[in-house]
C-alpha cells in the first residue's frame, strides 16, 4: 500500500483519494510493458519519478498555477504527479511520440486523473498552447537553451518555466541567460532540492516571462536543437 509517508514532506497534505491515484500510476508503471521508462520498480519510482516531481511544489508559481504544460511528458513526470497534487489545475501532457501518448492516456484513465490531457504534438508545433500557460515544466528534455525556446512562446506574460536539471553546468547556464534575453525570459533562481534521501545534484531552474517573445519563435521543428540560442 502506498502512503504519503513514502513521499516525506511532499506527501504530507495529500488526501486518501490522491494517494490512491499515485498508487494506480505506480501500478501501471510496474505492469505495463510499454511504459516508456527504465524505472518501473515501485520503490524506485516513488523517489525518482513522484517525489522528484513534487519537489517543484516548493515553487510558488507552480503551487498557485491554473494552467500548466509538461513538455516532452514521456512517462508522465512531472505532469501526472503535479496534476494529482493540484486537482484544481489543468495540465497538458505534451508528447510527440504516439506510443508514449497512448501510455499516458492509459495511465490518465486508469488513475482517474481528469484534470490532465494528452496532447500529441511537438512543442514547436503546439499552436493551441501559444501564450496560454501559467507554467511550463520540462524534465530531462533537452539542453536548457532549447527548453527555453520551446517554453517561451507557450507562456503567458508573467508565466513561469520550471526546468528540472541535474548537475549544474556553467557553460550551459551562461548560454541560457543569453537565450533568455532574446526570448523575453528572466532567470529568477536555481533552487537545489533534495526530493528523497540521498538525492544529489538536483536543481529546479526557474524563469519568468517578462517581455514579449519575438514572432519568429518558435522556429520550425528541429531548429532549436540544431542551432540552439546562446551558444557561440
Amino acid at each position: 500500500m502506498f502512503h504519503g509517508k513514502h513521499l516525506g514532506g511532499a506527501g504530507r497534505d495529500l488526501t486518501s483519494a490522491q494517494l490512491a491515484q499515485f498508487e494506480a500510476v505506480l501500478e501501471l508503471l510496474r505492469e505495463d510493458e510499454h511504459a516508456p521508462t527504465a524505472v518501473r520498480d515501485v520503490e524506485q519510482a516513488v523517489d525518482i519519478h513522484i517525489a522528484d516531481s513534487l519537489a517543484a511544489l516548493e515553487i510558488g508559481a507552480i503551487a498557485g498555477a491554473g494552467i500548466l504544460a509538461d513538455l516532452g511528458a514521456g512517462a508522465g513526470f512531472p505532469g501526472l504527479a503535479i496534476a494529482i497534487a493540484l486537482p484544481g489545475a489543468e495540465v497538458s501532457l505534451v508528447e510527440s511520440h504516439q506510443r508514449r501518448c497512448e501510455f499516458l492516456e492509459r495511465v490518465r484513465v486508469h488513475a482517474g486523473i481528469e484534470n490532465a490531457g494528452v496532447v500529441r504534438a511537438r512543442a514547436e508545433e503546439w499552436s493551441e498552447g501559444l501564450s496560454g500557460n501559467d507554467v511550463v515544466m520540462a524534465r530531462a528534455l533537452a539542453a536548457q537553451p532549447v527548453v527555453l525556446e520551446y517554453a517561451a512562446p507557450l507562456l503567458r506574460f508573467g508565466g513561469t518555466l520550471v526546468d528540472w536539471r541535474g548537475k549544474r553546468l556553467g557553460a550551459e547556464e551562461e548560454a541560457s541567460l543569453a537565450a533568455a534575453e532574446v526570448l523575453g525570459l528572466k532567470r529568477l533562481e536555481i533552487r537545489r532540492v533534495e526530493p528523497f534521501e540521498g538525492a544529489t545534484d538536483r536543481h529546479l531552474h526557474v524563469f519568468q516571462k517578462v517581455g514579449e517573445t519575438p514572432e519568429r519563435f518558435p522556429r520550425r521543428p528541429g531548429m532549436a536543437r540544431k542551432r540552439p540560442l546562446g551558444f557561440t
